[in-house]
């Protein structure tokens, strides 16, 4: 569907080198960025799970972080998890979401002891800024 929707020659054969290489289950490194957008896409989407189940969701999903999009999303998670595990026993003595634009949001996580900004968009979530206070 990839291929046939492009205009551009050059586009359309990158797409068919594509799912030729997928045909034979050997996706060369050139082409994973290409083949995190289509699983990508089909996940979310919810295509994946319509037309494939559940059992192919979660087949995609392990696909999807063997791709260079998917390796950098799990990157953002494992940083944000760690920040979050600072919070870790302490009461929080403040809360808020802002709306940053279209899909894009700021959640704000405050103690006594740190002020955590993790920024959530369509592209995955991060750690904005993390302030320590001192004592």
């Amino acid at each position: 569907a990839f291929a046939a929707a492009a205009r551009e020659p050059q586009a359309r054969a990158a797409w068919q080198d594509l799912a030729a290489a997928a045909a034979a289950m050997e996706v060369p490194e050139p082409l994973l960025e290409r083949l995190g957008a289509v699983v990508e896409a089909a996940l979310a989407s919810g295509r994946a799970r319509r037309e494939g189940g559940p059992g192919a969701e979660l087949a995609l999903r392990a696909l999807f972080l063997k791709t260079p999009r998917g390796r950098a999303a799990a990157e953002s998670v494992a940083g944000l998890n760690a920040a979050l595990a600072a919070l870790g026993g302490q009461p929080l003595s403040a809360a808020g979401a802002v709306l940053r634009g279209p899909g894009a949001y700021a959640l704000t996580l405050e103690t006594s002891r740190l002020r955590l900004v993790i920024g959530l968009g369509p592209d995955g979530v991060r750690v904005e800024s993390a302030e320590l206070e001192a004592g």
